[in-house]
């Protein structure tokens, strides 16, 4: 099996740049592999000086099997240069999920002499056969440069002898001087955790959960410490984990659990029934953060931009699966309890190009330039500043063509921010994928801030700061470049509109 995928990745290192990234669908500044299927971010870490992004990925087809880790690099989050398979599937298992570190001072003792290495901790994942049944357990590899990884010969490090047991995530917890493993039990509902001195021997140390939502399996855990907004010093701990099915939107999607790790057990800052939804839209599920990133950096997140209820059927090709824009995370302390928000990276301004600006208070003058301006696309950056006044309702009209749209709406009277695809063009692959999102949302006496991110087959919202999310994926007709907005139930003070194309990222775009 190896021998074909290093055939197989041969065969995409060769692709015809002049092809590359320019069909329909292919978003341009979101990261999706030249061809063949994806899905969760895996091993993701910082070190010398470059993001590592690794994922699921099948070297040969465009749906799930044959799970490698696929490898890609950039030095500011949005700019990939794709590498070969870093860790293929063997004789021994399937590459499942899962996570990668620095090992600074060598505790594993699989570095060089003297060196530090990159070691990922992934689940082996072995299928049913009528022989034997289905296994799970947690593997090893290292690498010395980045690009080459070895695998572990005293692979399985972690084996419960279990069917379900996976993606494992693993950090240094300095105050407890250990690594520090989390991974699932997916059908208990359960998080389990594991310390080790030297990443190859492993201590149990507690279980969190059921908790939260239950309705469907647990997978990709995470967990880090986050510092709260304005609170000095005062952090909290993030425990976040996917669930599939059972998100509030349908499909898969991302809870989390705020509270306190002192490096044996996750403790709850909420009463267990509790649920707290990271995205509020279809789309975004295995969201990781980087391992490696010091406080200067923050601590940047990304997902997979999919839902499993259709991911096999979403109508792109050479390619299927992408990611979501890597977000800057922290907390934030309200009325409502300590919750995350999430920030589109700064980098994502270098992509700036043309400008529209628009101060006012009339929607209709605010179209009809809208429809004026030269330069709509498919690739922009909306930045929106609405003062209500007497209005219940104001609806954007995104991507809007002859017959196609989508709709970003916030009901005041409802308390809702809601992001209709219904006709959002191509639709009909899925009967799970025409569908409307609704986060709750309250602007209060307080003007509405969205901040939208549209890339061809993508509609990412960041609103009030960042406070809510919604992540969906659609799939647009060509000449769906119109943006509108109506505004129901009364009028509004003042619209302050901002609006850029964003250049693609992919040198082949450009060319």
């Amino acid at each position: 099996m190896n021998r074909l995928i290093a055939v197989a990745v041969t065969a995409v290192m060769l692709s015809s740049a002049a092809d590359l990234y320019r069909e329909p669908y292919r978003p341009q500044y979101h990261f999706s592999p030249e061809r063949n299927w994806t899905n969760d971010p895996c091993g993701i870490v910082y070190a010398n000086g470059e993001y590592h992004l690794f994922f699921q990925f099948n070297p040969l087809g465009d749906l799930w099997g044959h799970m490698s880790w696929g490898h890609a690099v950039s030095r500011d989050l949005l700019r990939w240069n794709q590498l070969p398979v870093a860790i293929p599937e063997g004789g021994d298992a399937m590459i499942f999920t899962g996570s990668s570190v620095t090992d600074t001072h060598n505790t594993s003792g699989l570095c060089n002499p003297g060196t530090s290495c990159i070691v990922s901790i992934y689940t082996g994942h072995t299928p049913k056969t009528d022989a034997r049944p289905q296994r799970q357990a947690q593997f090893l590899a290292a690498s010395q440069d980045g690009r080459t990884w070895v695998k572990y010969t005293g692979n399985p490090v972690l084996d419960l002898s279990m069917t379900d047991f996976r993606d494992p995530k693993v950090f240094w917890h300095e105050p407890s001087k250990q690594w520090v493993m989390i991974a699932v039990l997916p059908l208990q509902k359960k998080a389990t955790l594991y310390g080790s001195a030297d990443l190859k021997h492993w201590k149990h140390l507690s279980d969190f959960g059921p908790a939260g939502a239950v309705g469907g399996v647990w997978e990709c855990p995470d967990l880090y410490e986050l510092p709260v907004e304005g609170a000095g010093q005062k952090s909290r701990w993030v425990l976040k984990i996917g669930l599939n099915p059972g998100h509030i939107a349908g499909g898969s999607g991302e809870q989390y659990f705020v509270g306190q790790f002192d490096g044996t057990q996750f403790q709850n800052g909420s009463p267990a029934a509790d649920t707290k939804w990271l995205d509020y839209g279809r789309d975004c599920y295995c969201a990781l953060t980087w391992n490696g990133e010091n406080d200067r950096q923050g601590r940047h997140m990304i997902g997979w931009m999919n839902n499993w209820q259709y991911a096999r059927a979403t109508p792109t090709s050479p390619w299927r699966g992408a990611m979501t824009l890597p977000r800057t995370l922290a907390l934030r302390d309200s009325a409502s309890g300590i919750h995350i928000v999430q920030t589109p990276i700064p980098a994502l301004h270098d992509l700036r190009a043309e400008e529209f600006t628009f101060g006012g208070n009339q929607p209709a003058d605010l179209n009809r330039k809208l429809a004026q301006w030269k330069s709509r696309g498919q690739t922009y950056e909306l930045d929106a500043t609405i003062r209500l006044g007497s209005a219940k309702r104001v609806a954007w009209k995104l991507l809007e063509g002859h017959d196609d749209f989508v709709l970003l709406v916030y009901d005041a009277v409802a308390k809702e921010l809601i992001v209709d695809r219904t006709r959002s063009g191509k639709t009909d692959f899925s009967p799970s994928f025409p569908s409307r999102t609704v986060a709750p949302m309250d602007s209060g006496n307080g003007p509405l801030k969205l901040h939208v991110f549209v890339d061809r087959s993508s509609v990412e919202v960041f609103a009030d700061e960042g406070q809510e999310v919604l992540t969906n994926l659609v799939f647009p007709k060509p000449e769906s470049t119109g943006i509108s907005l109506q505004v129901e139930g009364g009028q509004v003070k003042g619209l302050q509109v901002r609006l850029w194309n964003l250049r693609s990222t992919w040198k082949s775009a450009r060319e």
